[in-house]
């Protein structure tokens, strides 16, 4: 199969319809296009090779991003800090068990050296549990135990590897020191009950994550390039096995016709990672260089991981070596770079931001409900559901400010509707309620969704929630603002809340995506602030 791209297709594919991270990447049309001699000499085929390794070159991290440890400098950096404190707790909590159990046979025989490690609990107790959790997890991230999500079987032997050789390693230090034979008794004792704990924990979020309910939120959605039988033996898979963290969107294939799972062909690949909301591509066709590179390129610029199935090149790699989706390793091609550690740090301040407010404005929260029962009949609070990331609906929850029936009496104020484009909003609207005027105005009206907040549909800062019937009237670009999660306040709401333009907004949204940091979520909950003090609201 030969590539049928030329560069202006290429250039149309990888920037058009670019994927928007946040903090990485250029916006849209802001990425400079090459001379057409350049662009013509660059995709001849024996320079495309050259391109992508020019490519990766040109990706390395700036020195402060060099700090950054590896595990946070991928998708996966949430479960793996997530796996990390658990495990370090779990040890933690064996080892002062096994101190709260040797305190009191410390009275009977207060000079047996087994027991002399009762003197400093918590303190040696809290050391010794540090160091043993902290080699474990160290051993374990080596041995790839925290990117292993579908083998549980693989994830007992990793685990058992880890805390054997972790304990042997205390045992021989504190032989070094003198330690009694009774310690490294201890030591064995601890090591087994902790494989016992990290093991069960993992047993139980395995069996956990096998609900849909879970499966679909946390879901990576995967196009597999190929509909043959690896492709089809990957599928299967991945649909029987919600453990693996995956669902699969469907096919591409340039030999069947669309059908049975086909949904395009590779040329499609830029507009369906868009609609679908794909987060990986899996090759799984016959091996063909141009094809594998044509892939690779378009992913790349649509900042998607790819992985493909080695058995295609007639090979087995090691199995340490790759991650295995059923019996089939995959090598991964390309891993996108996340600012994970800044996204982590955005969902713990919207944990504590959303945690504090709700302590602290309960009062204010309990008034305002007992004056929406007596203003008018109808509920306190209005539950819709709302497009959250990659357009998954969530029930948004907000303080009634309209007539119970608002929804009923929506279609026949369609004509009225003063925002351009899918997006509807009247200023003097009249189904809303008089108390429900001043909500709008300092919007008090809000306040509910710091429960969304605090559940992980929403954010403190991020593109505003829009509901599912407008999705409706979305065109391919626009899906960029669902690739994060919605935000209570976001740039539109302080740079042009009253702008009736609909394309206004959505370039405001891009742009936050584009430019995302920490500091700018900042700057906008407090400019956010400002304009709630100032009444903006309508």
């Amino acid at each position: 199969m030969s590539s049928s791209l030329n560069p202006k297709q290429h250039e149309a594919r990888t920037n058009g319809c670019a994927r928007l991270i946040p903090g990485e990447g250029p916006g849209l049309g802001q990425r400079k296009k090459a001379p057409q001699s350049v662009q013509s000499a660059e995709f001849k085929a024996g320079r495309v090779t050259e391109i992508v390794c020019k490519r990766s070159a040109r990706t390395l991290e700036n020195p402060l991003a060099l700090l950054v440890p590896g595990p946070f400098r991928n998708r996966a950096a949430l479960r793996w800090l997530q796996s990390t404190i658990t495990d370090f707790a779990l040890v933690g909590l064996n080892w002062l068990l096994i101190g709260a159990l040797l305190v009191p046979l410390k009275a009977f025989s207060p000079h047996t050296p087994l027991l002399a490690l009762a003197a400093g609990v918590p303190g040696s107790l809290l050391g010794i549990a540090l160091l043993h959790a902290a080699l474990i997890t160290l051993m374990g991230y080596t041995e790839g135990l925290y990117t292993v999500a579908s083998d549980l079987r693989r994830q007992t032997r990793i685990l058992g590897k880890s805390v054997l050789w972790t304990t042997t390693l205390l045992c021989f230090a504190y032989g070094l020191q003198g330690a009694a034979w009774t310690m490294t008794g201890l030591l064995y004792a601890v090591g087994g009950l902790n494989f016992g704990a990290l093991w069960a924990w993992r047993w139980q979020s395995r069996s956990r994550q096998r609900s849909a309910e879970t499966a679909a939120r946390d879901a990576r959605n995967v196009l597999i390039v190929g509909a043959g039988k690896v492709g089809r033996s990957v599928a299967a898979y991945v649909q029987e096995h919600a453990e693996t963290g995956r669902t699969v969107c469907g096919f591409l294939d340039d030999e069947q016709p669309v059908g049975n799972g086909v949904i395009g062909q590779v040329r499609d690949l830029p507009r369906l990672a868009r609609t679908e909301f794909v987060d990986e591509v899996i090759l799984a066709a016959p091996h063909s260089r141009e094809l594998t590179l044509e892939v690779l390129l378009a992913a790349r610029g649509l900042r998607l991981d790819v992985e493909m199935v080695p058995e295609l090149f007639g090979c087995k790699p090691e199995a340490d070596e790759v991650e295995h989706v059923g019996g089939l390793p995959v090598i991964c091609l390309h891993a996108e770079r996340l600012p994970a550690a800044g996204l982590v740090l955005k969902r713990l301040a919207d944990i504590v931001g959303a945690g504090f407010a709700l302590t602290a404005l309960s009062p204010l929260l309990a008034v305002i409900a007992g004056l929406i029962k007596l203003d008018s009949p109808g509920p306190v609070l209005y539950r819709a559901l709302r497009a959250g990331r990659k357009a998954r609906p969530f029930v948004c929850y907000k303080f009634r400010t309209m007539v119970s029936n608002a929804d009923a009496l929506k279609d026949d104020l369609r004509n009225s509707n003063q925002r351009s484009g899918p997006f509807f909003k009247i200023v003097d609207d009249p189904r809303i309620t008089r108390l429900g005027h001043f909500l709008r105005r300092y919007s008090l009206d809000e306040l509910p969704q710091l429960w969304n907040v605090l559940k992980g549909d929403m954010s403190l800062v991020g593109p505003r929630p829009h509901p599912l019937d407008d999705l409706a009237g979305y065109q391919v670009e626009h899906l960029a603002r669902l690739d994060v999660t919605p935000g209570l306040t976001g740039l539109w709401q302080v740079t042009a809340r009253r702008d009736p333009s609909f394309e206004r907004g959505m370039d405001l949204d891009r742009e936050y995506i584009r430019s995302w940091s920490l500091v700018s979520d900042l700057r906008i909950l407090l400019r956010t602030v400002l304009a709630v003090v100032q009444g903006s609201g309508n």
